[in-house]
């Protein structure tokens, strides 16, 4: 029987071995972003003046109440402006430093770290998650249900739910309160589960361990359904580590990185710098209210769920930091996050035949840009990646052409907004050399 003095040393002793097993060095050595000349790096001043055309009209017309745009070549940022206000009941105007909720901009976050381990051996991709979280032995899919009282019957999974599954939205899981089908939604309310990230002193290990006895869209590999599959890894670094999920990422990821705005709740030191949800309410821009969740849910609460899906807040450079290692083949100042080895298999498709997507593939953190995307037009090179977030977040990098674009805007309903597409069409538009 282990004691909870051992069990406390066993901890301790896991957690040195993540520290000294952590960033290792490396010959490469790229510096970090900063700030230079357009021209310096093959781009064209005039053409990225387009980009601040475009955000302040979309500003000016209404359209967005305020937006952070950046843009990155060869390590250099060449364009970095705010525009509008970061606060409808203040007028507080937006300013690059400031801090956005990045939602499912958070997957790509969680992903890198479920690599990062894997590269230490702690598991195999295509090792069933039930291996490490018992809960998700047996898995059910959905087969009936009853609207009249929610309840459904079920039949068994042809296989057990993977790692792989969970990184690639393969693995049947459903999204609770955003899921498509009205059911799931109606069956994750039912039994309590935590969406998204909440204020309420729940932590994400009790979350997980409901949902993993919740039935499931189809079977593991079938189809891509969007899910709480990062949320569900998020836990699984925490069950392999012995750390918590947030001093996890704190430890490998943004401590090295640099990457001093970027978390899962912020200190009151940071806390007027979080930019308001805002939507439109009689023609006029307001801050969002409190709904199935709390807009502030950053800055108040138990502080206790991390949600590797949709639960982390940062801003646009920091963002471009973590998207830079990337392009850097998994390097940045000369520290070693992921070799470029495990970067191939990180940008290959990973969802031949069920992602569904004209134009583009899905890898282990990514949305990818395919040939015929390419050949679409507007969208980047081949193996451009690239994906968003809930409150109307952005951002594309460009291994080709070695391009990091991030667009930082807080919204919630409806609303005309067009700077998505057009902010990268300008951005690569902008390449000259």
């Amino acid at each position: 029987m282990i004691t909870m003095k051992k069990s406390i040393l066993l901890v301790l002793f896991i957690s040195l071995c993540l520290t000294l097993t952590a960033q290792t060095k490396t010959k490469q050595y790229s510096p970090a972003l900063t700030e230079a000349s357009p021209e310096s790096v093959g781009m064209s001043s005039e053409r990225l003046g387009r980009i601040d055309d475009m955000c302040t009209k979309a500003v000016s017309d209404g359209h967005l109440p305020g937006i952070v745009a950046l843009v990155a070549r060869k390590g250099k940022i060449v364009f970095h402006r705010a525009y509008g206000s970061a606060d409808a009941a203040t007028g507080r105007t937006l300013t690059n430093t400031d801090i956005f909720r990045i939602a499912s901009q958070s997957k790509a976050i969680t992903s890198t770290a479920i690599m990062m381990l894997w590269e230490e051996g702690y598991f195999q991709l295509d090792d069933p998650i039930s291996g490490y979280i018992p809960e998700f032995k047996d898995p059910q899919v959905l087969k009936g249900f009853t609207y009249r009282d929610t309840s459904y019957t079920t039949e068994p999974a042809d296989k057990e739910i993977t790692i792989r599954h969970l990184l690639t939205h393969t693995s049947g899981i459903g999204y609770g309160i955003i899921d498509g089908d009205e059911r799931m939604r109606m069956i994750y309310h039912k039994a309590g589960i935590t969406d998204l990230f909440t204020e309420k002193p729940i932590t994400i290990g009790e979350s997980v361990r409901k949902l993993a006895k919740l039935p499931l869209h189809h079977n593991p590999g079938e189809k891509f359904t969007y899910s709480e599959g990062l949320d569900v890894l998020g836990y699984l670094i925490e069950v392999v580590t012995g750390m918590t999920f947030a001093e996890f990422l704190q430890e490998r990821l943004f401590g090295p990185l640099g990457m001093e705005d970027t978390g899962f709740y912020l200190p009151d030191s940071k806390a007027d710098r979080l930019v308001r949800i805002q939507h439109k309410k009689e023609g006029e821009w307001a801050n969002f209210p409190y709904t199935f969740y709390d807009p502030d849910y950053p800055i108040v609460g138990a502080k206790k769920f991390y949600s590797g899906g949709a639960g982390l807040s940062s801003t646009a450079k920091d963002y471009a930091t973590f998207l830079q290692m990337y392009l850097n083949n998994g390097e940045y100042m000369g520290k070693r996050f992921l070799s470029r080895t495990t970067l191939k298999a990180i940008m290959g498709d990973q969802v031949d035949g069920i992602w569904g997507n004209e134009g583009s593939d899905h890898g282990l953190a990514f949305g990818l840009v395919n040939e015929k995307g390419e050949d679409m037009g507007g969208q980047g090179s081949e193996g451009t990646f690239t994906w968003g977030g809930y409150f109307n977040t952005q951002y594309f990098a460009d291994p080709e052409e070695q391009v990091i674009g991030v667009l930082m805007k807080q919204t919630q309903g409806p609303v005309n907004d067009q700077t998505g597409w057009k902010f990268k069409t300008m951005v690569m538009a902008a390449v000259d050399d």
